[in-house]
């Protein structure tokens, strides 16, 4: 059975949530604090987990950022009241995969829920994928050019493996946020332009040639 681990502080709220998840067929563990939260994710087995961004004891953004530095990858949608583009960004460079803004729709929240265990339930057996001279390694998420190790955040990661498994093609914004962010993100294409821009940074920090390029208008694509 999947199990998802959901962290929420508000009581009825925890519970409604909670409720139905089980209505869905999923085994829900319950959190109210930080600390109890981090030790949860660390210690059971979950498959997804539901986390608020304000918690007592230590934050939903802490909890992310904690999980990421000790390689966990686990599916992580954060619950916030928070609504500003630069609020989204935090909490995707700290390892979020999704953000739900409060007050929300429990249909839409179970909708992401869907989507993002989907995903992570795919399996691929290839594990490299290679454009020119940039290689990216979805086992150890390592990312070089010739022989540059690239840091990159959690989202531009993501970003950049979709790109890698569609050389060529050009893919639109709408796409990107639909496959990359797994939700629309309530139609703001900016977020494309940010991560792109820090992509571009990175992967061009010694003068090397642009690999990523704007289709005016429609969106991006990986081409030398």
């Amino acid at each position: 059975m999947t199990h998802i681990l959901l962290v929420e502080d508000e009581v009825k709220l925890a519970r409604f949530v909670e409720l139905e998840l089980n209505y869905e067929g999923y085994q829900v563990s319950v959190a109210y604090d930080g600390l109890t939260a981090l030790t949860a994710a660390r210690k059971l087995n979950v498959d997804l987990v539901i986390l608020d961004w304000m918690l007592p004891g230590l934050s939903g953004l802490e909890i992310c950022r904690r999980l990421r530095s000790i390689g966990d990858k686990v599916p992580i949608i954060l619950l916030t009241v928070k609504d500003e583009v630069s609020d989204r960004i935090a909490g995707l460079e700290a390892g979020a995969d999704d953000y739900v803004v409060k007050p929300f729709s429990v249909d839409e929240l179970l909708a992401r829920v869907h989507v993002h265990l989907r995903r992570s339930h795919q399996e691929d057996a290839v594990y490299i994928l290679e454009f020119e001279e940039l290689s990216l390694n979805r086992r150890t998420r390592e990312v070089y050019r010739c022989q540059r190790l690239i840091e990159l955040t959690a989202k531009e990661f993501d970003l950049l493996e979709y790109l890698l498994t569609h050389p060529g093609q050009v893919i639109t914004c709408d796409r990107l946020l639909e496959e990359v962010w797994g939700y629309d993100f309530m139609g703001d294409v900016n977020i494309i332009e940010t991560y792109i821009h820090y992509l571009r940074l990175k992967l061009e920090a010694n003068n090397e040639k642009r690999l990523i390029q704007t289709v005016s208008g429609v969106g991006y694509t990986l081409r030398d």
